[in-house]
């Protein structure tokens, strides 16, 4: 039991300063009875903190029809998805009556008095980009889980573009941009083709007007990016390329929603 907390622990990150307190606090909520409330976003670390509480007990969703038969049969109970459980009094009954020890789990932070009234502790996880401490160590330990994950080895300079990571779903968001970066890296020029025509291909199903010149993006935006970030200063954009100045400026102007200038 011992190691399965420590594996919960350490795949909790937390750097930022609402998330150490929430770490704390489930650390001394693992040898007390308390009914436990941990809400916020997807993928902001409720399952994992749950874990860190309760490592050995199963995971029930507040949907399942199955629901009441866990309360009966376990002394230790995790419930995802409170807010989906159609009788919420009927559920706190049954609680009590068997004395099920309880951590909660439900998405957003909208849980009424109600259930306020029956968790003793209320934990909230916010979403990322308010703890942005926590973004580095993450990409880090993401960043190792790719690299096992695709048996590949990173070179020596590389650094993860944090400027471009994705974390509108939190960590969900933040682990597929950072698997992205890493994959990028092993990549070659039949797999960018291939993956392309993929795209494509399904693009082509939804659009049926000027597929053209709509994806010509896939190919200009990446390489005056790339341009921009290599040679520092359109002119030498323009010589490297072989276009003259005011082809490139239009071309940087005609996709500038999607350009880092």
């Amino acid at each position: 039991m011992a190691a399965v907390q420590d594996v919960a622990a350490i795949n909790f990150i937390a750097a930022s300063k609402p998330l150490k307190e929430a770490l704390k606090s489930a650390n001394l909520l693992k040898s007390l009875k308390f009914n436990t409330l941990i809400s916020g976003d997807i993928g902001t670390g409720r399952h994992t903190l749950a874990r860190v509480i309760m490592p050995d007990a199963p995971i029930v969703k507040g949907e399942d029809p199955e629901l009441y038969t866990y309360i009966e049969n376990h002394s230790q109970l995790i419930v995802d998805g409170i807010e989906n459980i159609e009788l919420i009094s009927k559920f706190f009954q049954s609680v009590q009556k068997y004395e099920t020890h309880i951590v909660a789990i439900s998405t957003g932070n909208n849980i009424g008095a109600e259930y306020q009234s029956f968790f003793s502790v209320s934990i909230v996880l916010p979403p990322l980009h308010e703890r942005p401490e926590d973004i580095k160590p993450l990409s880090e330990k993401f960043l190792q889980e790719a690299c096992q994950l695709f048996g590949c080895s990173l070179p020596e300079k590389f650094d993860l573009d944090i400027e471009h990571l994705d974390i509108s779903k939190n960590a969900f968001s933040l682990r597929k941009s950072v698997y992205l970066q890493c994959l990028a890296l092993q990549v070659g020029f039949n797999d960018i083709l291939n993956l392309n025509e993929i795209y494509l291909l399904r693009k082509m199903e939804e659009e049926k007007e000027n597929i053209y010149k709509n994806e010509l993006l896939l190919f200009e935006v990446p390489l005056i990016r790339a341009g921009m970030k290599k040679f520092k200063s359109q002119l030498k954009m323009s010589q490297a390329f072989g276009l003259n100045r005011n082809t490139l400026r239009k071309k940087i102007n005609e996709w500038k929603d999607y350009i880092d200038d």
